[in-house]
């Protein structure tokens, strides 16, 4: 990791590739990652950590199954949210945003538990392929 300050959005625009996430610095245990979203994602659980979002630009939608049934919460720019480990969600940016997330290092993409991958996602880590 870098010993100099890092410009969010010279690391966004360093990238294309959708819903691929890229690590932008470490704190102790945990990666810091930014992504650019457009569209839906899968729906997936993180079964052991919890999973810190920050919309940078653009406005995140994260649809969340929860014991009192399903839900939509929306986070325009600025705002966070933190998914509870283990609740099933699947985040979706209808017209696109770029976002900020704090999560353990190594933690994929797709959760530990996810919907059935498509063939254009990337199986390890969740990645967007050819994006």
């Amino acid at each position: 990791m870098s010993n100099q300050p890092i410009t969010l959005s010279q690391a966004l625009a360093s990238f294309d590739a959708l819903w691929s996430p890229r690590i932008v610095t470490r704190v102790n245990d945990y990666d810091v990652r930014i992504a650019k979203v457009r569209g839906e994602h899968l729906w997936h659980a993180h079964d052991d950590t919890d999973e810190f979002f920050l919309v940078l630009d653009g406005e995140l939608r994260i649809s969340l199954r929860e014991p009192e049934g399903e839900r939509t919460v929306l986070l325009p720019q600025g705002a966070v949210f933190t998914v509870p480990a283990g609740t099933e969600h699947k985040p979706s940016a209808p017209s696109g945003a770029a976002i900020l997330l704090f999560e353990p290092t190594g933690t994929p993409t797709v959760g530990d538990r996810h919907d059935e991958i498509p063939d254009h996602v990337d199986a390890t880590t969740g990645h967007i392929l050819n994006a």
